[in-house]
């Protein structure tokens, strides 16, 4: 499925559709651009996962889908959904979500996390989880907009260890 928005005639052509094969290295670096840009490229976080590097065949798994973001043809971020082992049941992952520089504060952070509810929706999930990490502050910010709630503790096997704050939102 392909969906092209038009912000704004005289500017962008955007675009937000499924991952495929040959977008692993591009969204794999701007995860890892993003993450060392908030000094967050550390240990137990998605810097380090090797599934960062083929993105496409982990979101081959049933109930998991991902979105990725271009702006006249060039990626520029994306975010997606999983069922994260040992999550309650009709609960789903919100994972990463990482835009670069020039395509953040202008709304499409907020049309991304709304595509992964979409998503979750459609695959039968009532939750969506998160973790995240205090020195995303932007992103934890979205997250609280969009009615996240902290939880105490982690849900869930991500094995991302390195992040330290974890949310919850119940879809209605």
């Amino acid at each position: 499925m392909l969906i092209v928005i038009t912000l704004h005639p005289m500017e962008h052509t955007t675009t937000l559709r499924p991952i495929t094969s040959n977008d692993n290295a591009g969204i794999a670096l701007i995860i890892r651009s993003v993450l060392a840009e908030f000094k967050a490229n550390k240990p137990g976080t998605v810097y380090y996962d090797p599934t960062t590097d083929d993105l496409y065949s982990l979101f081959s798994h049933p109930g998991s889908c991902y979105w990725i973001l271009e702006m006249d043809g060039h990626i520029m971020g994306g975010s997606g959904i999983y069922p994260t082992d040992g999550l309650p049941g009709g609960c789903c992952e919100v994972v990463k979500l990482y835009l670069l520089p020039e395509a953040r504060g202008k709304g499409y952070g907020r049309m991304l996390i709304h595509k992964c509810f979409e998503s979750a929706r459609q695959h039968g999930y009532q939750q969506v989880y998160l973790e995240t990490m205090p020195e995303l502050k932007m992103a934890v910010g979205l997250y609280e907009q969009c009615g996240f709630e902290y939880l105490q503790g982690p849900l869930g096997n991500s094995g991302h260890f390195g992040c330290d704050l974890w949310m919850l939102k119940t879809l209605v």
